[in-house]
């Protein structure tokens, strides 16, 4: 069946669905419409799930953004300039563009994460 099917929480996070029943979208829009593109549902379509339990939920998603965005960067930074042997200035200007393109999924993806760490699937959630 693989990592990415309904029921896992690759699938749940990666496509960004409902971590309860796996059927709804979280956000409004598709990733890449940039047009509200931070608006995230109040509550899952399907099931009913509050995606906002309590003010301030999604502080830890940050930190999350923040780790994977740190990462990211030194890695993809130290594969240009080491590996392909792109000068500083490049790399960091080729950084900052995929960064600015990636930017609303990165937050997006960090949401999908942090919900999904606190709520558990629940299959008698999910349409047959």
């Amino acid at each position: 069946m693989g990592i990415f099917h309904k029921g896992s929480k690759a699938y749940s996070i990666f496509m960004l669905k409902c971590p309860k029943c796996h059927e709804s979208d979280m956000f409004y829009t598709p990733t890449f419409s940039f047009k509200r593109s931070f608006d995230m549902k109040d509550r899952c379509d399907h099931c009913g799930l509050n995606y906002h339990p309590e003010p301030g939920f999604y502080y830890g998603a940050m930190f999350i953004s923040y780790i994977f965005t740190g990462w990211f960067s030194i890695g993809f930074v130290a594969i240009l300039h080491w590996v392909l042997d792109w000068s500083i200035a490049a790399s960091f200007g080729l950084l900052i563009a995929v960064m600015v393109f990636f930017f609303v999924y990165t937050f997006r993806l960090a949401r999908a994460i942090w919900i999904n760490i606190n709520v558990k699937y629940d299959a008698s959630k999910r349409i047959t």
